[in-house]
């Protein structure tokens, strides 16, 4: 796919946050039928897999923090997820400043041998102070953090595609250093981000570009921007957009259900979460960084993803869908409140028929929960 091509709507691509992390997907205290278990995400995955997703992307989180009081590494939890499926794409997440880009190189070229070439990584600067501080590790400011992050792609990129790779950085070295065996399947690298230094990263290091969520012209802008870099470095960056998916059969039922989980959003743990995301956001060189625009509201969904608007019925998802392809974005990115009943909902009324060029025809629903 050339640089700013459009997909056709039956290869626009669908993953889901993986909910590894305590609390669900919404700081609220609304009931979640889901779990952050292992089992539960296994038949999970296994779930999403049979109904259409192709990637499945883990949360990374070191502390217990603003409603997520407990949660499973990142990248031992996606690796579980690729034992228990064969089709599905699993993104892990990691750190710069917490893994040893070389280190992790290893690790995700065996990962990819032993899965088929599944295993993908998402390269988060980070944005939890507290995490660098209680490891022991110099917390950046925000352009530092993104050049940091960078380098470690481009050391990334540089041992999977060459022998006797070298790289001289300010955060990392490589000196004569060859991967064996290459994997036959480089993994895929995601980051995201919003301000300047992150699209200069897409742009120019990374394969896939994570926009939180936004409506349809804050996203087309982004896009415009990061495939802008990618233009001047001659590469082609997919994009992929946050939504939080709220699917019914009517869209009163739609709006009452987002009514009620803002209704009641746990306050304290959300102004929490905003005192320290603004911080993060607002302290970049542009002032665009993350969540720098978000309401109180927005982050109750904590990566913004009310405002893509996947909420409404099967129609107007479907339209809110088409908008966002024709912009420009490649894969969807979805959360839910319930989710196994509702991936599966999500996979059966909306995937299966996009791939199958039809319009959705799906009988009527009965969701069913899975016990952890």
């Amino acid at each position: 796919m050339s640089t700013g091509s459009i997909r056709n709507p039956e290869d626009l691509q669908f993953a889901y946050w993986v909910p590894n992390v305590s609390g669900g997907l919404v700081v609220s205290e609304v009931e979640q039928r889901t779990d952050w278990g292992i089992e539960y995400n296994r038949e999970l995955a296994r779930n999403a897999e049979n109904a259409g997703f192709d990637y499945a992307l883990s949360q990374v989180r070191y502390l217990g923090s603003y409603g997520a009081e407990s949660q499973h590494e990142s990248v031992s939890f996606s690796l579980s997820l690729l034992e228990a499926t064969e089709r599905l794409k699993v993104i892990a997440a990691v750190h710069p400043g917490l893994w040893q880009p070389a280190v992790l190189a290893n690790l995700a070229t065996t990962a990819s041998e032993l899965y088929d070439g599944r295993i993908a990584l998402n390269i988060v600067s980070g944005w939890l102070k507290d995490e660098f501080q209680k490891f022991g590790e110099p917390w950046l400011e925000h352009d530092e953090r993104y050049r940091r992050s960078g380098e470690f792609l481009q050391v990334l990129r540089a041992i999977f595609e060459s022998d006797h790779a070298d790289f001289q950085g300010d955060f990392y070295r490589l000196h004569d250093y060859s991967i064996s065996p290459h994997p036959k399947v480089a993994p895929e690298l995601f980051q995201g981000g919003n301000s300047t230094a992150a699209q200069f990263n897409g742009g120019n290091y990374s394969d896939w570009y994570f926009i939180n969520g936004k409506p349809v012209d804050e996203v087309k802008a982004q896009i415009d921007d990061v495939r802008r870099f990618a233009d001047q470095a001659g590469r082609d960056t997919k994009i992929g957009v946050n939504a939080f998916v709220i699917l019914e059969d009517t869209e009163k039922e739609a709006h009452d259900k987002l009514r009620h989980i803002v209704d009641n959003a746990s306050h304290g743990a959300v102004e929490g979460f905003r005192q320290s995301v603004k911080q993060a956001g607002q302290s970049t060189s542009d002032g665009k960084g993350m969540w720098s625009d978000s309401t109180l509201e927005d982050l109750v969904q904590y990566n913004d993803g009310f405002r893509t608007g996947l909420i409404g019925t099967r129609e107007q998802i479907e339209e809110r869908i088409d908008e966002l392809r024709k912009v420009g974005v490649d894969l969807i990115l979805t959360g839910y409140l319930h989710f196994d009943e509702e991936v599966r909902r999500f996979g059966e009324e909306i995937i299966q028929p996009l791939r199958a060029g039809t319009e959705s025809a799906a009988p009527a629903h009965s969701p069913v929960s899975v016990n952890a």
